[in-house]
């Protein structure tokens, strides 16, 4: 290696240049037609690209998505009770940046999870920071917060999203303590992060389940304010779509 080319690179390991560094020969040849500055904007434009890359995979990480899903998957042809002009409106996240809230209604296999995670996933690639989790996960990190240095983590990193978003919110039993520990969640969140919630149970059916029609009043209180409500309906897409072990005859 040159001797010129290894101080460059050690002097761009020393600024923690990295991507720059392990591009910078192939850089020099491809540039040898440029003036300096259009090499310095390219070399730079490495780094920047590369950093950028970086935080939306550590961000897309840290969200905790279940699956990867995005909403140019979504088949609105399939599913019509919700518009695809409503939901690719959503992808400017204008309404994150108000505190806004989503909620999808309706029962399992309709695609309320799909688009949710579509849209956080559009979320993180647009730079905000997201934080996916189950109901039912949510409640053993905020029963166990303040003994499990690992659910106070998680708590913490929930509280300082953007965009939070709760699926599954109805297929298991809660209690009341339990309630109590979800309002609070969603109190601290109020007007300051932005929350999806999927359930398949309808507003009617929430003072039931979380077993006190105050808790619940309050908690669809600060839900609702600032929100946009999509009831959705029609046949499961999993079920229509789903693969057998014998092919079609």
């Amino acid at each position: 290696m040159n001797k010129d080319i290894k101080a460059a690179k050690d002097l761009l390991n020393q600024l923690r240049l990295t991507a720059l560094r392990a591009n910078f020969e192939e850089l020099l040849i491809s540039s040898a037609e440029l003036t300096q500055l259009q090499f310095l904007e390219k070399a730079l434009r490495i780094e920047v690209d590369a950093r950028q890359n970086n935080s939306r995979s550590r961000r897309l990480k840290q969200a905790g998505f279940s699956y990867h899903k995005t909403i140019d998957e979504f088949d609105f042809g399939f599913q019509t009770s919700v518009s695809s002009r409503h939901i690719r409106h959503l992808m400017n996240m204008s309404w994150v940046e108000q505190a806004f809230n989503l909620l999808f209604i309706g029962p399992p296999g309709v695609g309320k999870t799909h688009i949710a995670v579509g849209l956080g996933i559009h979320a993180v690639e647009l730079g905000y920071t997201v934080y996916f989790t189950t109901m039912d996960e949510l409640m053993r990190d905020l029963r166990a917060e303040q003994i499990s240095t690992r659910s106070k983590r998680r708590i913490k990193h929930l509280k300082s999203a953007a965009l939070v978003i709760i699926d599954e919110l109805g297929f298991l039993p809660i209690s009341i303590a339990e309630a109590n520990l979800f309002f609070q969640l969603i109190n601290s969140l109020y007007q300051h992060s932005s929350v999806i919630i999927t359930s398949n149970k309808g507003f009617e059916d929430w003072p039931k389940y979380f077993g006190d029609p105050v808790i619940t009043t309050a908690i669809l209180d600060r839900l609702c304010h600032k929100s946009e409500l999509f009831n959705m309906f029609g046949d499961s897409y999993r079920l229509a779509h789903r693969n057998t072990i014998f092919p079609a005859k």
